[in-house]
């Protein structure tokens, strides 16, 4: 874009902005803009550009290059949405890079129609292809006899969540995706309130461990009794000395 292009695209701003466009603007946006020509989609990028309301309702619409740059690639860009080669038979590889930038140039400025859709993929896997994945075990084709009755299908390997909340918690029974309960219940929380870290049960089976069978729990709670017993007896046995009473008289 030279100046004199640039001015034109200035006058055309201004009749959405009432700038006043000047020889410095249209040198200052000529350099900004010295590889973006002066056509329809340039123009095309002003109006789109004052066509979307600002964020604040109180700000003034200025459009600047940058915007002008970034509108007409997004115009050209989606002209080439469902673009798709057409080769030619046993071309090179310079062909090829030369068809595809002419076809592709020619798409994008909208010289030529868009295509109007996708091309839709056509045919079914291969003969050998399928009796590869049968050879492995694969029972993916399996007919389904069409009868008065629906066909009810039974999702075996259901979605569920990873972790500790993808399973239900054996210890207080919270279902799965629910945080573990503590004991205790009240109006606000009739179900317990909610634990910041799930129970030890649940952590094992989650990492796939064997839960602890009702007598090994008795297990390992005796020995945590016997442990406390054993702490509070060697605190009982260290001699506290009386503390010593001050007086006056013996001041």
């Amino acid at each position: 874009m030279i100046k004199k292009e640039a001015a034109v695209l200035l006058a055309h701003a201004a009749a959405f902005d009432n700038r006043q466009p000047s020889d410095a603007a249209a040198e200052a946006w000529a350099a900004a803009l010295h590889d973006v020509p002066l056509d329809a989609d340039a123009k095309a990028a002003v109006a789109v550009y004052y066509t979307t309301p600002p964020q604040d309702p109180k700000d003034r619409l200025w459009i600047l290059p940058h915007h002008v740059r970034t509108l007409r690639t997004k115009i050209r860009n989606g002209r080439l949405e469902n673009f798709q080669y057409e080769p030619i038979p046993d071309e090179t590889t310079a062909e090829y890079l030369v068809r595809l930038r002419g076809q592709t140039q020619a798409i994008a400025s909208g010289r030529v129609a868009p295509p109007t859709g996708r091309l839709a993929l056509e045919g079914g896997p291969s003969t050998a292809f399928m009796r590869e994945l049968e050879a492995r075990g694969w029972q993916g084709n399996r007919t389904v006899d069409s009868g008065d009755e629906p066909v009810v299908v039974e999702l075996l390997g259901a979605i569920r969540r990873s972790g500790p909340l993808g399973i239900a918690c054996p210890a207080c029974g919270a279902a799965i995706g629910r945080p573990c309960k503590t004991p205790g219940a009240t109006e606000k929380q009739p179900l317990g309130k909610p634990r910041q870290k799930p129970h030890s049960a649940r952590l094992r089976a989650a990492s796939g461990q064997a839960n602890q069978t009702p007598e090994e729990r008795a297990a390992a709670e005796q020995r945590i009794r016997e442990m406390s017993a054993r702490h509070l007896a060697r605190h009982n046995d260290d001699d506290i000395p009386d503390a010593e009473i001050v007086t006056e008289e013996t001041a």
